[in-house]
């Protein structure tokens, strides 16, 4: 079984395959446009073509949010249902 895993941050985009029991990672820069930078991080770590499993993540929105450098939101919410923030919905 191999799976692949990337996730796609500010600054580096980093993979790691997990194949006939080994684990390969990489990491490479973040470009413009995040597909690239997810095609370059799948073929840094070779094997790449070859795949059961995909998983995609991003630390973008995150960073953003705790760096305070996104645009100005609010959470509005009616009473009990608070904990959709929880269940990213």
């Amino acid at each position: 079984m191999a799976v692949l895993g990337v996730d796609v941050g500010g600054t580096f985009t980093d993979a790691v395959l997990v194949a006939d029991g080994r684990i390969t990672t990489a990491k490479v820069p973040t470009s413009a446009r995040q597909e690239e930078a997810v095609l370059a991080a799948a073929g840094a770590v070779g094997g790449a073509g070859r795949l059961d499993r995909f998983t995609h993540g991003t630390t973008v929105a995150t960073n953003a949010l705790l760096e305070r450098k996104g645009a100005r939101t609010a959470f509005v919410t009616t009473a009990g249902f608070e904990h959709m923030l929880h269940l990213r919905r």
